[in-house]
């Protein structure tokens, strides 16, 4: 008979003037791998801190029970959850970059433990026990910050086995992972599994939480509104659970009948990261680029933008060339890019609505003698919250309150505010929710309705497919497949990119193994 790990029955977590979660009832069974799934703001990311003791559940009805004790909710914090085996591996991994994996896996255990004194034999053997456990070697003495963040996602989850989980949060697990990485991070969870591991898997990514989960609970405005078991599993409900709503990506078809280009790349190259690239984009295009982490996507998009000059070749704006040497050119060029980090390239988290969307554009929020006009960048802010939908209180709320679908919203403003005739989006839905992520491709395509020129960065087959009119693949700094309109218009346009990025995955295996 399978053990319960967790039971919680009716918890709240009240914060002022919000009530995040509303008796919520979650049942975790030894060895069962669930997902827990909803929209940025549901609920998730709270239960998860009040099951880990980060924060406190309301005072009151409700109790949770953890190996089969029901615990003192009063007195629930991180260290009695490390103690019933509750960890939890955030997004940024929490791991100590200047340390070993060895040293990293076995640490937490070490203080948990009381060890004043420590020996290297004693480290090796905790970290190697822990990676036997999943069936996973690597270098003990590797340090963290030059191993890649698939390997980085093993060592938390070894520090985590090394002090004996038995139930595993995991939060977005895969966002900055390749394909072939997510498949050997799935397989890992699978073999968590049948160790009895419980794991909880929270991920906006759905054809990786029906490939791996066991069950799925659905929160919705921080209310539990369905438990969803295997046999029961189906996208589209899925989907309408989450957002109470049905979902369709509609595709994208260019209706302008210009073929002039906007953008013109002719034999751009930069040693070691793109080679002899050549690639227009007309108005009314969205051009999607896609292939394998590391192919020269981003860094060709970043010399675009002034921000990775270029070694040879030409960057063509409307038939004439141009020289971009840095974001001020690029703007002033009507060059617009959303970066791949949002936080931390794209907002000023610590800054209001306002100041983010004017941010590009400051001298025409200024008044005749240069002080900025603040009517002008309300009414902008507001504008710009009206036509993306942005769920906030105000235009004087703090951009870092708001969840990650809507900070991708203002970055959106904040570059349309500045009439842009090219807008390079780099991943633009990454840890987007699935209602978020409907919003933004409608943004997009409209704005390439309108006549702007648009690039799309991004791993996600089914993104480029349901807003891309050409698609371009990449692969280690060139292009190695281009599809274009009538290509995209086939039904069968999502396998082909798929077997396309497949077979160079295979190919980048291969070679790998030769050179081992």
């Amino acid at each position: 008979m399978e053990k319960n790990v967790l039971v919680a029955t009716n918890i709240s977590k009240s914060y002022v003037g919000v009530r995040a979660l509303d008796k919520v009832s979650v049942t975790i069974k030894e060895g069962e791998v669930k997902c827990l799934a909803g929209e940025n703001g549901c609920g998730k990311s709270t239960f998860v801190k009040l099951m880990s003791g980060v924060e406190l559940a309301d005072k009151g009805e409700g109790t949770i029970v953890l190996n089969g004790r029901e615990i003192d909710k009063s007195k629930h914090n991180v260290i009695s959850a490390i103690n019933e085996g509750i960890q939890v591996i955030y997004q940024d991994l929490s791991l100590f970059d200047n340390m070993t994996v060895a040293e990293n896996i076995a640490l937490n255990k070490m203080i948990k433990e009381k060890r004043k004194l420590t020996n290297k034999k004693e480290v090796y053997e905790i970290a190697k026990a822990a990676l036997e456990q999943i069936g996973v070697e690597m270098d003990l003495d590797a340090i963290i910050q030059e191993i890649s963040i698939a390997n980085r996602q093993i060592v938390a989850i070894c520090r985590a086995l090394a002090l004996d989980a038995k139930l595993l949060f995991m939060d977005e697990p895969t966002t900055a992972l390749t394909k072939k990485e997510i498949e050997r991070l799935l397989d890992i969870v699978r073999a968590l599994k049948a160790k009895g591991i419980a794991v909880v898997f929270i991920s906006h990514k759905l054809d990786e939480v029906m490939s791996v989960a066991d069950s799925i609970t659905v929160f919705r405005d921080g209310k539990l509104v369905k438990n969803m078991e295997k046999d029961e599993f189906d996208v589209k409900k899925l989907v309408y659970y989450m957002t109470g709503r049905e979902v369709e990506y509609s595709h994208y078809e260019r209706k302008n009948t210009s073929d002039a280009p906007v953008l013109e790349l002719k034999n751009m190259t930069k040693t070691g990261q793109y080679n002899n690239i050549n690639l227009s984009v007309r108005a009314g295009d969205i051009v999607g680029l896609t292939g394998l982490l590391g192919s020269g996507r981003t860094e060709l998009a970043l010399s675009v933008f002034g921000l990775n000059p270029i070694e040879k070749g030409e960057i063509c704006l409307n038939g004439k060339p141009v020289k971009i040497g840095s974001p001020v050119d690029a703007v002033r060029n009507g060059i617009a890019l959303l970066p791949e980090e949002r936080a931390t390239q794209g907002l000023l988290l610590n800054k209001d609505m306002t100041d983010n969307v004017s941010v590009a554009i400051l001298k025409q929020m200024t008044n005749a003698v240069g002080i900025l006009n603040k009517k002008k960048r309300y009414d902008l802010a507001n504008q710009m919250i009206k036509r993306f939908r942005v769920r906030i209180p105000n235009a004087d709320t703090l951009i870092k309150t708001l969840s990650g679908g809507n900070q991708q919203k203002v970055v959106l403003g904040k570059w349309v505010a500045s009439e842009p005739k090219l807008f390079i989006l780099d991943s633009p839905t990454v840890g987007v929710d699935i209602g978020s992520k409907s919003e933004i491709y409608e943004q997009i395509q409209a704005l390439a309705a309108e006549g702007m020129a648009v690039i799309i960065i991004s791993d996600e087959v089914e993104e480029i497919c349901a807003n891309c009119n050409r698609v371009t693949v990449m692969f280690q700094g060139n292009i190695v497949k281009e599809f274009d309109e009538a290509d995209m218009k086939g039904e069968d346009a999502q396998d082909k990119i798929t077997e396309a990025i497949h077979s160079l995955t295979k190919s980048k295996a291969g070679k790998e193994s030769e050179t081992v």
